[in-house]
């Protein structure tokens, strides 16, 4: 089918294009910006006037709850869940049941997303077997399956010696190591940030240094074995100064941030409500606006969901016994435009914080509107505004957002030109 998207304001920020025009695309493909090529008859017409044309959006952390996990989402639901976020490409984390350690698990999932068909898919391979930390996984039958990057979430290596051989055999081959930096013994049967909102409330907190004692150990270990390494799920503005550092002294080094953490603070925690029970935990006001710079200069280079959906049972425990997470992949687009309702980025800087910065940090085929590359699309309008929750695609409700009117409307979202999600 042929398409043209007439009268958008095309936003590219990998290449700097920022002005109206028109999108034309065949096969799956982008074939003109501007004039349409000669003899090109448009199959389907989309009268953007007043919209943007961006790339779609690219998210480096969705949990697909697929396999092992159906009571919290499947593929199906939460690619489209994407989808009506904006989101063209997403990275699934290796947390499933049994673990993304083995090709067939990578083939699963690549086989049910091209089922679906909302979202491209690029799994994310577990680094050891079983996460436990111990022995590596099949690293490159992983990569020739389809895996992208490889880490181990949360569950750490406790040797720095295991981690560094893992390390040394990922740069053998030029894979990408996927780190979030948290101390075991520090973080542990911790609930909430270590401070004020911590000690009135009587949770028990996690320390900034669970994540900063890490983060030093693991960037020591990756300027020494020359690994290529993302660092996700950032918390603490000096962990963003850390990461500021490495990227001075030239390390491989990239990060992402959860766009709640850009938003919330721990004092959303004063009525105990679970839906604000995450891990790594929200932090204090401080840390909040350190990674909001960390952001806007560029030293975290995306922003990403960190979608975790859960049945409605797992959060109605005791905050304490509650499971970590928030359900917000399809708010992607209308909570990060919130980021240029504060002030904080312009329009075409966040995109780029959503499209080609995490794309480019694990090498993905993704973040571009260019003549040649993938009709990868996303259609919003900036002057309209989300009513979040008034329809949900996710089999999670668990998300704070629910109710709130958010800034930005995604009204198409097209993958290899086809319509995935339409408003």
């Amino acid at each position: 089918m042929r398409t043209s998207i007439l009268g958008a304001r095309v936003i590219d920020p990998h290449s700097g294009l920022d002005q109206v025009s028109d999108l034309h695309q065949e096969g799956g493909k982008i074939v003109a910006i501007g004039q349409a090529p000669v003899s090109f008859v448009a199959d389907k017409i989309i009268n953007a006037q007043g919209l943007v044309a961006a790339p779609g959006l690219v998210d480096l952390n969705v949990a697909l709850r697929e396999p092992g996990y159906s009571r919290k989402g499947n593929i199906a639901s939460e690619t489209l869940a994407a989808a009506a976020g904006g989101v063209t490409s997403l990275c699934c984390p290796p947390f499933t049941k049994p673990v993304l350690d083995t090709p067939a698990v990578a083939e699963l999932i690549l086989d049910r997303a091209r089922e679906a068909g909302h979202a491209k898919v690029f799994p994310i391979g577990a680094l050891s077997k079983g996460l436990a930390g111990e022995q590596l996984a099949e690293l490159v039958a992983l990569r020739d399956a389809g895996c992208v990057a490889f880490g181990n979430g949360l569950d750490n290596f406790r040797s720095s010696r295991t981690l560094r051989r893992a390390l040394e055999y990922a740069a053998t081959f030029d894979l990408t190591v996927i780190f979030h930096s948290q101390d075991h013994d520090l973080a542990e049967g911790g609930l909430a940030h270590e401070g004020p909102t911590a000690s009135f409330l009587g949770l028990a907190g996690i320390p900034e240094t669970a994540e900063t004692v890490a983060l030093a150990r693991d960037l020591l270990l990756v300027e020494q074995s020359g690994v290529r390494a993302h660092f996700s799920q950032l918390t603490s503005a000096r962990g963003a100064q850390l990461i500021a550092e490495a990227q001075a002294r030239g390390l491989p080094v990239t990060a992402d941030v959860a766009l709640y953490q850009l938003i919330l603070t721990d004092e959303a925690l004063q009525d105990f409500s679970s839906l604000y029970h995450v891990q790594p935990p929200l932090r204090s006001q401080a840390d909040r606006e350190g990674l909001r710079e960390a952001v806007k200069s560029g030293v975290i280079s995306a922003i990403a969901s960190h979608h975790q959906p859960h049945e409605r049972d797992a959060k109605l425990a005791p905050f304490a016994a509650t499971e970590p997470g928030i359900s917000s992949v399809q708010l992607l687009l209308p909570l990060a435009m919130s980021l240029v309702q504060d002030g904080l980025l312009d329009l075409p800087t966040l995109l780029a914080r959503l499209s080609s910065g995490p794309a480019n940090a694990l090498r993905l085929p993704a973040g571009r509107l260019a003549v040649g590359v993938a009709a990868d699309i996303l259609l919003f309008d900036p002057k309209a505004s989300t009513l979040a929750g008034e329809s949900w695609y996710s089999k999670g409700g668990n998300c704070p957002f629910i109710g709130h009117c958010l800034p930005g409307a995604v009204r198409y979202t097209l993958v290899d030109g086809h319509i995935s999600y339409q408003a």
